[in-house]
């Protein structure tokens, strides 16, 4: 079996600046959570059996009490988080596995369904749908793959390799070394992409350094090391079979007549006969 995890967070925020090309500043209140639902559904009906989808319940996490300048929802749009609860309901409506995250991150839950399903022998890939840049940790071999859908790349190990200069598992160390804008550390002065990997590969994770190569800028490179690194550890399933669709839950088809698609509801169930009729 393939094993889709797809990442919720993500998919909303795309959605939804996406949608702003066609609706000139008038947000639709659900576009966004009826694109990622979309989205989700066509993956099954392409064919997908098990799938997961992590979101972050709230932006915040574990990692903002180590570093004062993590990333926050501040400055999210009122339009845009006012449907992050809204898709985890129609996710889970809708028959598919959901993980809102509080004191982890949607990132962590990834990283956490990725590794329990690799540990399966009945799983032939896992593929983990986000182009961020922090997934690329979890890649194993050619068999956990990274799929950046808008940069139409599937990432094996191989690939992680030639994008970053170095192996997925010293992904945290290389980016605790050059930053990441995006979650809000910056890295350590001086270093670079370029910089970052040959000192990676010639000394192996930041721990292994030799003492004069940060010198004092140790404690704060292992520091952004322990944000970038991702837990692994989420209690999300028991089994992989608890990823697998059956189809849509009874109130689904009230609730997306409410967000005004409609068209959500005949297609789940038309999936739904298409899978029992199998």
């Amino acid at each position: 079996m393939v094993i889709d995890l797809i990442d919720g967070t993500y998919e909303l925020f795309r959605h939804f600046h996406g949608l702003r090309r066609f609706t000139k500043g008038e947000d639709r209140p659900y576009g966004a959570v009826a694109g990622v639902l979309n989205g989700v559904l066509q993956m099954v009906e392409g064919g997908a059996t098990h799938l997961g989808v992590a979101t972050d319940h709230v932006i915040e996490s574990f990692r903002n009490a180590l570093w004062a300048g993590y990333k926050t929802g501040a400055g999210i749009e009122p339009a845009l988080r006012a449907q992050f609860h809204p898709l985890e309901e129609g996710l889970a409506l809708m028959g598919v596995a959901v993980w809102p995250m509080t004191e982890l991150e949607a990132d962590d839950a990834l990283a956490s369904a990725a590794h329990l399903a690799d540990r399966d022998a009945r799983v032939e890939k896992v593929l983990v749908w986000t182009p961020d840049k922090d997934l690329a940790q979890c890649v194993r071999g050619d068999r956990v793959l990274q799929v950046d859908r808008k940069g139409k790349k599937i990432r094996a190990e191989s690939d992680i390799r030639a994008k970053f200069g170095v192996v997925p598992a010293l992904i945290p160390d290389f980016l605790a070394l050059v930053g990441d804008a995006a979650d809000g550390y910056p890295g350590i002065e001086g270093i670079g992409r370029v910089g970052a990997a040959r000192l990676l590969n010639q000394h192996g994770p930041i721990e292994a350094f030799p003492p004069q190569v940060l010198a004092g800028r140790r404690e704060e490179a292992l520091l952004f090391k322990t944000l970038a690194t991702l837990r692994t550890d989420a209690s999300l399933f028991q089994d992989v079979e608890e990823l697998r669709w059956r189809g849509p839950k009874r109130g689904f088809r009230p609730w997306a007549e409410s967000i005004g698609a409609p068209g959500l509801a005949e297609r789940c169930l038309k999936a739904q006969s298409k899978l029992e009729g199998a």
